[in-house]
């Protein structure tokens, strides 16, 4: 028997399946037309306002910054776990902190960049929008 045959019966038995369970269960279901059931939101509440709302970038930035010092966490961890036993071994102290010290004075000057440029203030007042837009 051919392989492909059985690969065409099975994507037949693939689609088969979910469109008549869509078929039987859209002749058996009840239809109450109601107002609610076509707005927009179905959470009971009256829409109010555009469906375009306007978000305050910091909350991205500070997302961000949150997602790198987590994955520096998450790169310590197992360095430290490691350390220990890497001493033990015979390696010296200047070969097993150096690495982790290149990366945490990485992460250090990224993040003295990003307090500077003012990524992690969450709320600016008018008076330093006003004073950066001057300069």
């Amino acid at each position: 028997m051919n392989p492909w045959v059985a690969i065409g019966a099975l994507a037949l038995v693939g689609l088969a399946i979910p469109l008549s369970m869509m078929v039987v269960s859209s002749l058996l279901r009840p239809t109450v037309p109601e107002q609610g059931k076509s707005a927009t939101y179905e959470s009971g509440e009256i829409p109010t306002g555009t469906t375009r709302i306007r978000f305050n970038i910091q909350y991205y930035m500070v997302a961000l910054l949150f997602v790198v010092f987590d994955i520096e966490t998450v790169l310590i961890f197992p360095w430290t776990v490691i350390y220990r036993s890497a001493i033990e071994g015979g390696v010296s102290l200047a070969t097993v902190l150096a690495p982790m010290l290149v990366f945490i004075a990485v992460l250090v000057v990224g993040l003295v960049w990003a307090w500077r440029k003012g990524a992690v203030r969450w709320v600016r007042s008018p008076r330093e929008t006003q004073r950066r837009v001057e300069q």
